[in-house]
C-alpha cells in the first residue's frame, strides 16, 4: 500500500481534531460568564432538588446497567459478520458461534449468581 492511500483518513482526522480544538477555544470566549447562586444550583428535569444526593442505591441497578451495556455491545460485533457473512465462509460462522457460546456461558453465569433476581 502506498502512503498516499491513507491521505483521506489523515485529512479527516486533522479536520476533526481542528474542529474540536476550535470549539474548545471559541466556546469559553463567546459564552457569558455570569455566576449566581441560582445558576449554580442543581437542576433535574424541572424538579427542584431535595434531599441528599449521596443516598445508597442497590447494587442491582448497577448490575443491570453493566449487563445491559455488555450484552448491547455484543450486538455491535455481529454487524461485520452480518455484512460479510458470505466472504467469511465457514471459519467466520464458527468464530461467531464461539463468540455467541462465550456470551451464553456468561449469561448463564449471571443468572446462576442471581444478578437479575430482583426479589432477593
Amino acid at each position: 500500500m502506498e502512503p498516499s492511500a491513507f491521505m483521506p483518513i489523515v485529512l479527516q482526522s486533522l479536520v476533526a481534531l481542528g474542529f474540536v480544538a476550535l470549539i474548545l477555544i471559541l466556546v469559553p470566549m463567546l459564552g457569558p460568564r455570569r455566576q449566581s447562586r441560582r445558576k449554580g444550583e442543581n437542576f433535574e428535569c424541572g424538579v427542584e432538588s431535595q434531599g441528599n444526593a449521596r443516598m445508597p442505591v442497590s447494587i442491582k441497578y448497577f448490575m443491570t446497567a453493566i449487563l445491559f451495556v455488555l450484552f448491547d455491545v455484543e450486538i455491535i460485533f455481529f454487524y461485520p459478520y452480518a455484512v460479510n457473512f458470505r466472504e467469511m465462509g465457514i471459519e467466520g460462522f464458527l468464530a461467531v458461534l464461539l463468540f455467541v457460546a462465550i456470551f451464553i456461558v456468561g449469561f448463564y453465569y449471571v443468572l446462576r449468581r442471581g444478578a437479575l433476581d430482583w426479589e432477593k
